[in-house]
């Protein structure tokens, strides 16, 4: 009975080993497929990594040039407006040659006729003081100007004032000088022929009467004690209304 049995055993025993053979390289197969799977994983959180740091700097290079955009778009801006002032000023040059242009002598003749004359010193009203001073009218001046002292600069709600004194040469001074007060337009730098620095002066509109002429001139402020008249009107005033006969005065005005 024994010698029956141990054949079975052995063979049994030998089954045995064949099964554990078999199942040690399923266990080793399992190590291995973890092991790759964890690779993956670490490869593909290494690549999200990398995105996320390529998507931060894209953004950041995104914003830099939306802000480049910006200033872009401010300077274009800018460039409009110079464009369009320069554009306004072509037109407001053609304007004034045209303006300018010789006519007709028959068409001249007939201008002369309705055209204002005036003397080469003429009385003005400053329509603020209503105080009569006399005038210069000079055609080698482009701009007007006033015999200004204590001239005073200050600011009402953020515009740039002035308040000065206009003395009146003609006359002695009595004490009783009127301030004219006014709103600077615009300062503009003036080179005087015994210096090379350059002046600042203001610029200021003020109504005057002068005869039937009732106009708004702008004058540059500047001490002209100086100067034998306390106003000097040029051609900015002149041109289209007045010609002048350098030959007379108080033509328009008593004196």
């Amino acid at each position: 009975m024994i010698q029956r049995i141990l054949p079975l055993v052995a063979i049994l025993s030998l089954s045995g080993c064949a099964l554990t053979q078999q199942a040690a390289p399923v266990a080793s197969d399992n190590t291995e497929t973890v092991a790759a799977i964890k690779s993956m994983e670490t490869n593909l959180n290494t690549r999200l990594d990398n995105m996320e740091t390529k998507i931060e700097t894209q953004n950041d290079y995104i914003s830099t040039l939306e802000k480049e955009l910006s200033n872009v778009s401010e300077e274009l801006s800018m460039v409009r407006t110079e464009q369009t002032k320069i554009q306004t000023s072509i037109k407001q040059a053609t304007s004034k040659k045209a303006r300018l242009a010789p006519v007709p002598v028959s068409m001249q003749t007939q201008s002369l006729k309705d055209t204002l004359i005036l003397g080469a010193i003429e009385n003005v009203e400053i329509a603020d003081i209503k105080q009569q001073f006399t005038a210069r009218i000079d055609t080698g001046a482009t701009t007007s100007s006033l015999n200004a002292v204590d001239l005073q600069e200050f600011e009402r709600n953020g515009t740039q004032w002035v308040r000065f004194h206009l003395i009146n040469q003609d006359t002695q001074a009595d004490g009783k000088l009127e301030w004219i007060t006014a709103p600077v337009i615009r300062n503009v730098k003036i080179r005087q022929s015994t210096t090379e620095e350059m002046e600042r002066r203001p610029v200021v509109e003020l109504w005057i009467k002068l005869g039937a002429i009732h106009e708004k001139v702008q004058f540059t402020l500047a001490d002209r004690s100086h100067m034998t008249h306390s106003v000097l009107l040029g051609r900015e005033f002149i041109q289209d209304i007045a010609v002048i006969d350098v030959s007379k005065e108080f033509v328009q005005s008593k004196k």
